[in-house]
């Protein structure tokens, strides 16, 4: 009878199903978070007038990717200098600010 001894997996070893399920809802939360937003209407409105939408959909489309590294970095080297339970309530309240600061916005007019 031979012993097996479990070991932790590292990250080359870690099952393929983890890389979709974050693939999955990264995409399913940007998607969701970009649809009908400003930046969606302002692309729309560019096509329209430059007759060429894939000229319009390649800038877009870099635009988004060069925006989201810069996320992906500053969240790595964030969360290497923070705990993800700060991380956490940070943004949670930097969400709450940029709420606040909305409705205020909207209550004034």
């Amino acid at each position: 009878m031979v012993l097996e001894i479990e070991t932790p997996l590292s990250a080359a070893q870690a099952p393929t199903w983890d890389f979709w399920k974050v693939f999955g809802s990264t995409f399913v939360t940007i998607f969701l978070a970009e649809l009908g937003d400003k930046t969606q209407v302002a692309t729309l409105l560019m096509s329209a007038q430059s007759q060429n939408p894939w000229v319009v959909f390649a800038g877009a489309a870099s635009a988004l990717v060069a925006t989201s590294l810069v996320g992906v970095l500053v969240g790595r080297w964030l969360s290497t200098r923070l705990s993800l339970k700060t991380l956490e309530r940070a943004t949670g309240m930097l969400l709450l600010v940029i709420s606040a600061l909305l409705v205020w916005d909207v209550a004034r007019m």
